[in-house]
């Protein structure tokens, strides 16, 4: 069985170094030799495979390499260091033709000052923290995005900081080659679930179509037997199944008509190139059931997913399962349902009618079946458990009519305080930062969908430089908000955004 692709293994970002012939060519040849090693020391630590280049010296050269860096779909980004000077005019029709993710890389090969030994010639060599100065004022005279990074590579935060913005680079290259299918519309009336498609496909680079749930039906009933058969065996292998969904079960035939759901909606997506989908319970068509069992699995795969037709959660879902890729944790469909207003122990449930990745627990989840009062179908099955305790961020995509906007609270995952026996769904329980009443305050305030996206492998960090990457806003709610200051973002955000982009 085909599963859809999250490794970061076929992607690389290039190395570009910075110099110039008035060294000489002795000089030169120190450069390459020096520049390779950070280029291999960094390569080391990072999930991105970073591919050294020959240091460039001319405009011309310069020019011809941006360009190649966009024709290569596999290189999703370049990072940039001026390892002596760099007359920074060099590097104007370069980084006017870039359109890959920048990072600047304000480093040089030695830790410590070589204080007794250091003479003229030593300066020549290590000048980066003259030569990136030069080529910091082009950026910002050029106003080109980028990420900078300061330090020795050697480092470990700036070893982090380099492998986030690679995972985010990498979120980029997915969103712009992205295709999701859409099945059905918007759940009648709901606002947030809504959105300008043509600015996503600009901003993203995201594809959004629709397709009649009955193409998905009409490939539903072309599953055979044997396959259905042989997906059985995986879940009776993967998953605590209920007696009465086994094969002597007295609702066996509920799990065979999930396995028939998950088996038709998975080969429409790779037949259409999808790898994001939403689905819609008012637009069933004759599906028997709400495709459930079949969306959690495709999430923990990596497919991005929205409820109600929410396509901007499908979007930043895909986004988030290929940035995390070879973390520890997942990323799933969430909704902030219920409180636990306790007075110093409030924490939030969060959950969906079926639609929550097992990615999020270690231990095997439960394959059951209950009642499901929406939809009008019949019972559907899924695989009910919790979210495992740790560190995490609830992330939000937003179309607030001129721009879209990036809501993201950090977050920690924890047990729940008693049994949830009768909870038949997957589900998690979050302390949100600072506390929920002011992150409460502030996601409403945002206008913060009430469709998320639960991440436990990442961070806020990456979220933050994918937002920075496609010129999206960004607000972020931890540990140091109050409502005073994120007011004041809001407000002053209003401003630069309508500025920026001409009123």
């Amino acid at each position: 069985m085909t599963r859809t692709n999250t490794t970061l293994d076929q992607y690389e970002v290039w190395f570009l170094t910075g110099s110039q012939h008035l060294y000489g060519a002795e000089t030169l040849t120190q450069v390459a030799e020096q520049s390779q090693t950070i280029s291999t020391t960094l390569d080391a630590t990072t999930p991105v495979r970073l591919v050294w280049k020959p240091v460039l010296t001319d405009t011309h050269s310069i020019h011809t390499t941006m360009l190649e860096a966009n024709a290569r779909s596999t290189v999703i980004g370049v990072i940039a260091w001026m390892h002596t000077f760099s007359p920074a005019k060099m590097w104007i029709s370069g980084l006017s033709a870039l359109q890959k993710p920048l990072l600047h890389l304000h480093t040089q090969l030695h830790v410590e000052l070589p204080w007794s030994t250091i003479d003229f010639d030593f300066m020549n060599l290590n000048q980066s923290a003259h030569g990136d100065r030069e080529f910091g004022y082009i950026q910002s005279r050029l106003g080109i995005e980028r990420a900078t990074v300061v330090g020795h590579v050697s480092d470990k935060k700036l070893q982090s900081r380099v492998s986030v913005w690679m995972r985010a680079a990498a979120g980029v290259a997915t969103s712009r080659n992205l295709k999701i299918a859409r099945f059905g519309d918007n759940m009648r009336q709901v606002a947030v679930t809504e959105g300008d498609k043509t600015e996503a496909e600009y901003v993203f680079g995201t594809q959004v179509n629709t397709w009649g749930v009955t193409e998905l039906a009409d490939a539903v009933a072309t599953v055979s037997e044997h396959e259905i058969d042989e997906l059985i065996e995986e879940y009776e292998e993967s998953y605590s199944v209920a007696p009465e969904l086994r094969r002597s079960g007295e609702r066996a035939m509920t799990l065979r008509e999930a396995a028939a759901i998950e088996l038709g909606l998975r080969a429409f997506l790779e037949n259409g190139n999808c790898e994001a989908f939403t689905t819609n319970f008012e637009d069933l068509g004759t599906l028997p059931q709400l495709p459930g069992l079949a969306v959690q699995r495709l999430m923990a795969e990596g497919y991005g997913f929205g409820a109600e037709g929410d396509w901007k959660t499908a979007l930043l879902l895909r986004v988030a399962s290929v940035m995390g890729s070879g973390l520890p944790g997942s990323a799933s469909l969430m909704e902030d349902y219920t409180y636990d207003l306790t007075p110093g122990a409030e924490t939030i449930l969060g959950a969906h009618m079926l639609e929550v990745s097992p990615g999020l627990t270690r231990h095997k989840p439960r394959l059951e079946v209950h009642p499901l009062s929406i939809g009008g179908k019949k019972d559907p099955a899924r695989l009910v458990f919790h979210a495992d305790p740790g560190p995490g961020v609830v992330i939000a995509l937003c179309d607030i009519r001129d721009r879209f906007r990036i809501v993201a609270n950090a977050v920690e995952v924890v047990e729940p305080v008693a049994p949830l026996s009768r909870l038949p769904v997957g589900c998690a329980i979050w302390r949100p930062e600072p506390n929920l009443q002011t992150s409460a305050w502030a996601w409403l305030n945002a206008g913060g969908a009430h469709h998320t996206v639960l991440s436990t492998a990442l961070g806020a960090e990456a979220f933050a430089e994918f937002a920075r990457m496609t010129g999206t806003e960004f607000l972020l709610i931890n540990k140091d908000t109050t409502e005073e200051d994120f007011l004041r973002e809001l407000r002053w955000n209003a401003a630069y955004y309508r500025l920026t982009r001409g009123i």
